[in-house]
């Protein structure tokens, strides 16, 4: 992997400063540690770092197409790159390198901004074309690699693939958009195409952009999205041999490397379903890395020590200490903007153990989203029932005076919790699901922010951002609609955004087969009931791996990277928290309810409620702050 750069006057042809775009690029020196280049003509600059995957020797950037008008800045793996060199050379392009990089370039030479709907791959670049003076951005279906960008009000328009490199310029917006604070507060993340900061934007995933010299009305095209069109199959076992193949296919292609390569290994289903089809295609041992919990609730290392002995890996486990909270302060410079996924910091740990084996790593990341893995969407069908059951004029105010009256008892076991399914029963079926997944609840942020805050929403929340994407979303299908918000909203924006910045953080490659798009297309052809069934998730799937891996692994109860923090907010970050959320940096903002954050705070330390993820949202957003400063 690596890290991309560029600054391009977007009227005139001014001198690009050298010394700036420079620090620019070596902000992201982490993502690139291999090499770094810089590429500068009049009114253009770009910059790139490398993390040297394929062809070690040669395929350095910006690079240059052979009569020098066309440059590229390329972070990426394309993987049937081979096949495209093929047809290229038939065309009479001619390389001069073996890596995908030159494959990029000679695409757009040949075909344009068609060239991606040819890559299969994880891709964010930038290509200058100087006949053209257009500048051409692009990120790849599934946003699995980053790219942000501004318009400076001096003409300028830059990029990169962290916010970080963009901050470095002098005249970058630093101006917070309330509505990015109300989508953080309510996803825990800032969903695309927004940022935490007015008129700073990421490249929503499946999209590109193209600039011409001049030209003022630009904006990002989609080029591609998944639809969840059903097909008929045969039979159940066909669909299961016909999903290995394919997934099969899909892990194998990924495998091309020129460093060491390896796997996360979890013990879960997707990781362990990796690690089998690597091992099927491979003649060396395949390199696999866990971390372990002390907690049995939360540690699955056996499962995955199950696995690693099945198939033979070269398996490493390191123990993460659960009291392992010294990244919190750090998380803020990863992530650049606020970002609350507590599994950010197990994530983080087990990327700087599988640095110490490989430079690149397979993942399962995006099995839950493509196959309906969740426990939240057999709980959506099963609220979307009741809500089919009765008519809004019944079901909205019954449910909303029990989900009124029904104390909140997050001391009590999950049973006993029904506040939240009938307040989310009360809404209509997208408002439920937000709710479902919300980090704080409407009624949290409501209580949380500031009147001068909820002056500037203008009435605007965060559940519009699901409105935006349900007018392209499947219909008819609960369980399909959910699917798909996921596949725009949560996946990139918090499960890739986390896995990118902690694998970046320690220059390691992360590549995602259940993420190929050629399989996320089929998989969305599929009927739901193969993909959820009976109360099982990844039924299909699941059933496609039981030659392949025992029950206990398929089968068990669905696990994750589990932070104590309820625990810690009570113990030894019972202080840090009070100094953070009732301190000066809070305080100056005018964003929040003084009262109110105490009144959070008091509650969590006392026992009488469980406001863990909320005060870990807080954290995170406060410690963005002080990386402001």
């Amino acid at each position: 992997m690596c890290g991309i750069v560029g600054i391009f006057d977007l009227k005139e042809k001014r001198e690009i400063n050298r010394e700036l775009l420079s620090k620019m690029n070596e902000s992201q020196f982490h993502r690139g540690p291999d090499e770094g280049g810089l590429h500068i003509e009049p009114g253009i600059g770009l910059g790139h770092r490398r993390l040297s995957i394929i062809d070690l020797s040669s395929g350095q950037q910006p690079m240059l197409s052979d009569d020098k008008n066309v440059v590229l800045t390329y972070n990426g793996e394309i993987y049937n790159f081979p096949e495209l060199r093929k047809e290229l050379e038939q065309l009479g392009f001619q390389f001069h390198t073996h890596c995908d990089t030159e494959v990029v370039l000679n695409a757009w030479l040949a075909w344009g901004e068609s060239c991606v709907d040819r890559f299969r791959g994880m891709f964010a670049f930038a290509i200058w074309d100087k006949h053209k003076q257009t500048l051409f951005l692009a990120r790849d279906r599934l946003g699995i690699k980053p790219l942000f960008y501004a318009e400076l009000n001096n003409g300028q328009f830059i990029f990169s693939s962290e916010l970080k490199a963009l901050k470095q310029h002098p005249l970058f917006p630093k101006e917070l958009d309330p509505t990015a604070i109300e989508d953080y507060f309510g996803f825990g993340y800032v969903p695309d195409p927004k940022t935490i900061y007015k008129n700073v934007y990421k490249l929503e995933p499946g999209y590109k952009l193209t600039i011409k010299k001049g030209q003022t009305n630009w904006q990002p095209v989609q080029y591609w999205d998944v639809g969840f069109s059903e097909q008929k199959y045969a039979s159940e076992a066909e669909v299961a041999e016909d999903l290995m193949a394919r997934f099969e296919e899909a892990v194998k292609i990924r495998m091309m490397a020129d460093v060491p390569l390896g796997a996360f290994l979890s013990g879960g289903v997707d990781s362990s379903g990796v690690v089998a089809m690597m091992a099927k295609n491979s003649d060396k041992p395949v390199n696999t890395c866990s971390i372990s919990f002390g907690d049995p609730e939360f540690n699955e290392s056996q499962f995955a020590q199950k696995v690693a002995e099945r198939y033979h890996t070269a398996h490493r486990v390191e123990q993460v200490d659960p009291n392992d909270f010294h990244l919190v302060s750090a998380l803020a410079g990863i992530y650049d903007e606020p970002y609350a996924d507590s599994s950010a910091l197990p994530t983080y740990r087990v990327c700087e153990l599988a640095k110490k084996q490989v430079t690149v790593v397979l993942s399962g990341d995006g099995g839950d989203e493509n196959l309906a893995g969740y426990r939240r969407y057999r709980w959506h069908t099963y609220e979307d029932r009741m809500r089919s059951f009765l008519p809004d004029s019944i079901r909205k105010p019954l449910f909303g005076f029990l989900g009124h009256v029904y104390p909140k008892a997050d001391w009590a076991p999950k049973i006993f919790r029904a506040k939240s399914t009938f307040e989310s029963i009360a809404r209509d079926s997208l408002e439920g699901y937000f709710h479902s997944i919300s980090v704080n609840s409407n009624t949290i942020r409501s209580s949380l922010f500031s009147q001068r805050l909820k002056s500037d929403l203008q009435n605007y929340q965060a559940v519009e951002v699901f409105r935006r994407h349900q007018q392209h979303a499947p219909s008819g299908n609960a369980q399909s609609l959910v699917q798909y918000l996921d596949i725009k909203t949560y996946l990139p924006g918090d499960i890739l955004t986390k896995v990118d910045r902690a694998s970046m953080a320690h220059a390691l490659e992360v590549r995602v087969p259940l993420l190929d798009h050629e399989l996320v297309e089929w998989i969305a052809t599929l009927p739901p009931d193969l993909k959820l069934k009976n109360r099982e998730g990844k039924y299909i799937f699941k059933k496609g791996l039981e030659p392949y891996l025992p029950d206990d692994i398929l089968y068990r109860p669905k696990m994750g990277f589990a932070v104590p923090l309820g625990s810690w907010f009570k113990g030894p970050l019972k202080q840090q928290v009070r100094d953070c959320l009732l301190g000066e940096t809070m305080a100056d903002t005018g964003l929040f309810d003084q009262k109110f954050l105490k009144k959070m705070v008091d509650q969590h330390q006392s026992g009488l409620r469980d406001y863990s993820a909320s005060i870990w949202s807080l954290l995170m957003f406060e410690s963005f702050l002080e990386h402001e400063r």
